[in-house]
């Protein structure tokens, strides 16, 4: 499932409410636990329903690991969508979409491995592990263009690409670690260190990305 299938589940809220509380069903039993007259229940639906949907249990979960990863790009490619014009706007906001709630979420976190661990042994996990992670570096190869480019700064696809990869790794780990909960730090400080990074990543002017977040850290209106 691809990110566009995701947005297409919209126009079924049964089939999207079945993913639902399919991830509910892992998150609290495991994909073991997770049975199909537990999801059939905590869905409010017969088990058949399922099977007109999906075909089989497996085919249903795994549909559930397309949606859980194409839900978090697709909020975050909104959030950048909602920025305006500003290319800088436009990337701050992605950035900080990827390290605040609701992607930001120690249930996702728990789901995303629960499902990595099949990435290896089974391919269609794969399949869609590749595709979740070609689409995202392609929204970000996009808006670091156009932030190059404002500059009149060389922007080949092989730099945009580079650039992108350095903040997939930047997002990632800040993601996962603001997500674990350990307390050791308040995951308010997530935005502000992720935009320095970026900027530094980029070799922006100090301030460029985070003059978009205010002193706590929410999104300022667009200034242009």
């Amino acid at each position: 499932m691809s990110r566009k299938n995701f947005q297409r589940l919209s126009l079924d809220e049964r089939r999207r409410s079945l993913l639902e509380a399919t991830l509910e069903c892992i998150a609290e039993q495991g994909l073991d636990g997770a049975s199909a007259r537990r999801i059939a229940e905590k869905a409010n639906v017969t088990a058949g329903l399922i099977r007109h949907y999906f075909g089989s249990k497996d085919d249903m979960v795994l549909a559930a690991y397309g949606y859980l990863v194409g839900q978090m790009t697709t909020q975050a490619e909104q959030a950048a969508a909602d920025a305006g014009k500003s290319p800088e706007r436009r990337l701050a906001q992605f950035v900080v979409a990827n390290v605040t709630p609701p992607n930001l979420s120690a249930r996702k976190v728990s789901l995303w491995a629960t499902f990595i661990g099949r990435i290896r042994a089974t391919p269609r996990y794969a399949d869609i592990h590749r595709e979740s992670y070609r689409e995202f570096l392609s929204l970000l190869e996009t808006m670091v263009h156009a932030v190059l480019a404002a500059r009149q700064r060389p922007a080949p696809p092989d730099i945009c690409q580079a650039h992108a990869i350095a903040l997939n790794g930047l997002i990632d780990g800040l993601w996962l670690e603001g997500s674990l909960s350990h307390g050791l730090y308040s995951i308010d400080r997530l935005p502000r260190i992720a935009l320095g990074a970026a900027e530094g990543i980029l070799a922006l002017p100090a301030g460029d990305l985070l003059q978009y977040l205010d002193f706590h850290g929410d999104p300022l209106p667009d200034r242009n």
